[in-house]
């Protein structure tokens, strides 16, 4: 155990998914609470294009060229969104569908066309931003991880009580002369950040999760937004850590689908045996019947 704890490889990429991890179930309570959980599915699926496209101008896997092609991309998809949910009669789960199928097809497209390519020399990498690789993370793969995740993090915490009344009250939010259009830029800057820094580490397939998963777990426990958030934050943490320590300890085992395994397992505990989980609620639920 200690030779892996010990391996700079493994310090490297547990440092990374941890922060990652932590960030993405502190912020990922406010799209879960507000019931726009797909939206981070649908972004991440868009962001993947901005991924192939920002590779075919710089000609490397330069991480920041591709955190910039991915954050355009996922800007641009978000407002693809809005505009058709505004302006025309299709739904939001519809539009979500269609942005997410019609953007990562456009970048499965793009990647085809790449390694079929010999103008693009080796394009193996561009295949880890699909499903992951953190077992490959580099250290500026890590320091943007940092940067990004700490961000997101000041972001909400000096936003914390004008985040916290417009999930609750976005009337009142209003009221008081917080503006929809600026909370809302706030929570999508946090979001698709995390997003885009996390590409590699879990792909554009399991990044949802490490932003839904985390808050579902949190709910489970308390209905206190503060320790919702803390609970959501250590819960990806631990997720994180536990994963990457098995997929090194054991060879084929993949960090990120790990990690996500980890986290699907403490959700499952907590919504059987949390405070507010399916087991409390059916004896509270029997206590009143007698």
């Amino acid at each position: 155990m200690m030779d892996i704890l010990s391996s700079f490889s493994f310090q490297i990429v547990a440092i990374g998914t941890m922060i990652l991890a932590f960030a993405c179930g502190v912020i990922g309570t406010i799209n879960v609470l507000r019931q726009n959980s797909l939206i981070g599915d649908a972004i991440g699926h868009a962001q993947f294009p901005g991924v192939v496209l920002a590779f075919m101008i710089v000609g490397t896997l330069d991480a920041l060229s591709l955190l910039i092609g991915a954050l355009i991309f996922g800007a641009f998809a978000f407002f693809v969104i809005q505009m058709i949910n505004q302006y025309s009669k299709i739904s939001l789960d519809a539009s979500l569908a269609l942005v997410l199928s019609s953007f990562f097809g456009f970048g499965m497209t793009l990647k085809s066309y790449v390694q079929g390519s010999s103008a693009y020399g080796h394009t193996g990498g561009i295949d880890d931003y699909i499903f992951g690789q953190a077992a490959y993370m580099l250290r500026a793969d890590v320091n943007i991880i940092l940067i990004v995740s700490a961000i997101s993090l000041l972001i909400f915490i000096f936003n914390y009580q004008r985040i916290k009344i417009f999930i609750f009250d976005p009337v009142y939010s209003h009221m008081i002369g917080n503006k929809p259009t600026v909370m809302n830029a706030l929570i999508l800057v946090m979001t698709i950040g995390l997003i885009a820094a996390g590409l590699k580490a879990v792909g554009v397939i399991l990044i949802v999760n490490l932003l839904i998963a985390p808050g579902v777990i949190g709910l489970m426990w308390s209905k206190r937004y503060l320790y919702v958030t803390l609970i959501a934050g250590f819960s990806g943490l631990v997720s994180a850590f536990v994963g990457t320590y098995i997929s090194t300890a054991y060879v084929g085992f993949a960090t990120g689908p790990t990690i996500i395994l980890c986290l699907s397992a403490i959700v499952l505990f907590s919504i059987l045996f949390g405070t507010h989980g399916a087991v409390r609620n059916g004896l509270m639920r029997r206590r009143h019947a007698a």
